[in-house]
């Protein structure tokens, strides 16, 4: 990068309305978004979209009541770049002694609010980049995007629909990082596993086969996997060498409250993450080898194995342009320092577009998250931001950057 080019980048950074910012995330905080009520954090944001002068501001219809909050900033000509986090949270966490889980109130230096870590400050700070792009007239060549999409924790219907519908060279997803730069996550495949036996009146126990009795079997097994398949060294050093297999929920018997027998069927759901490169067969004959044991265990032992669902790994290589515009950012951010390439666990979004889209992922918050008293610097904020309007400098800024 240039001098030139660096200066663009810090003329925008100090463009940065810290009130505002601080402001926003606490606003954000105080309004609820559970899984399954997105809708008024989605109208929040693209009022706020709005007012602020975004351009084709909207709500794009989704589910029900829970729709997507997008808008844009157009810079004429050039390269569209996406920044995108998801509106929904999990369920409040009890336990909550400081403050309330909807407060937004600042407590030495850091915002208290459910969901800020994951991923509502981020959200924030993705419109308040832009915002700061806008004002600080630096010269850009292209279009930033804002995508506040609902239904992550769901089957990610929000980033489907948004990346199906509108175009993208780049995108950043804020998920929590902890401001450092992820290449990717792990992926998800269901399993369910269907154990059957005999059912009887409890009174002729001689005459069943009790599921839930081979199912143990199955668990037993399931929980003992420690699949290590092969992969290129470096996606090693990244996630560990272990494809996590658990056996998640288990469904048998009776529903509570009502009569009781022994149980024919009884469905485990194993949750298996594997890292990216490793295929469904791989991890289905595991399960398999598993079952097998589990019959070892016990001749009665049968059971049936559907795929319930997938949703795939992501990963960007090292040298990959859209890692290396993160990295510059981040490394003018810090004054220099080199920032290590990390990725995460979780599932992100990116299991459903970053096939589409090459992707970076960044954003303030890390572990533990969704716990009593969920808070974030705002030092941490500040800095996420000024991360975002860096890369959208650095991506936009002149037609020769990467």
């Amino acid at each position: 990068m240039t001098d030139e080019f660096d200066v663009a980048a810090q003329k925008a950074v100090s463009a940065i309305d810290h009130e505002r910012l601080t402001d926003l995330v606490q606003q954000v905080c105080r309004i609820p978004s559970v899984l399954g009520d997105e809708g008024p954090l989605a109208s929040f944001l693209a009022d706020y979209m709005r007012q602020s002068g975004f351009e084709a501001v909207g709500l794009q219809e989704v589910l029900p009541d829970r729709p997507n909050a997008v808008g844009e900033l157009r810079f004429g000509a050039g390269k569209r770049v996406v920044f995108t986090g998801h509106m929904d949270t999990k369920p409040v966490s009890v336990g909550w002694s400081k403050t309330e889980p909807f407060s937004g109130d600042i407590i030495d230096g850091a915002i208290y609010g459910h969901g800020i870590m994951d991923m509502k400050a981020a959200l924030v700070c993705q419109i308040v980049a832009m915002e700061a792009l806008r004002d600080s007239g630096v010269d850009l060549h292209g279009t930033v995007a804002m995508a506040a999409v609902s239904d992550h924790m769901g089957d990610q219907t929000g980033s489907i629909r948004y990346f199906d519908e509108y175009p993208a060279d780049l995108a950043v997803l804020g998920e929590l990082s902890d401001n450092e730069i992820f290449l990717g996550h792990r992926g998800r495949y269901y399993f369910d596993v269907t154990v059957q036996g005999k059912s009887a009146h409890t009174c002729h126990k001689p005459l069943a086969i009790n599921a839930n009795l081979l199912a143990a079997h199955a668990v037993i097994e399931l929980d003992g996997s420690h699949l290590t398949p092969e992969l290129e060294d470096w996606v090693t050093d990244l996630f560990g060498p272990e494809t996590y297999m658990v056996p998640g929920r288990i469904y048998g018997g009776l529903a509570p409250g009502g009569p009781s027998m022994i149980p024919d069927e009884c469905v485990i759901r194993v949750d298996c993450r594997p890292q990216p490169g490793v295929s469904i067969e791989t991890v289905r004959a595991e399960i398999d080898r598993c079952l097998a044991d589990a019959q070892r265990r016990d001749p009665r032992f049968k059971a049936s194995v559907e795929l319930a669902d997938v949703k795939n790994g992501y990963l960007a290589k090292p040298g990959d342009p859209i890692v290396e515009l993160m990295r510059a950012s981040v490394k003018s951010v810090r004054g220099g320092a080199e920032p290590p390439l990390q990725a995460a666990g979780w599932l992100g979004d990116t299991a459903s577009f970053g096939h589409k889209v090459p992707t970076i992922i960044f954003g303030p918050g890390g572990e533990p998250v969704y716990c009593p008293d969920e808070h974030l610097s705002i030092d941490d904020i500040v800095e996420a931001t000024e991360v975002y309007t860096q890369f959208a400098v650095r991506a936009l800024g002149s037609q020769d950057t990467p």
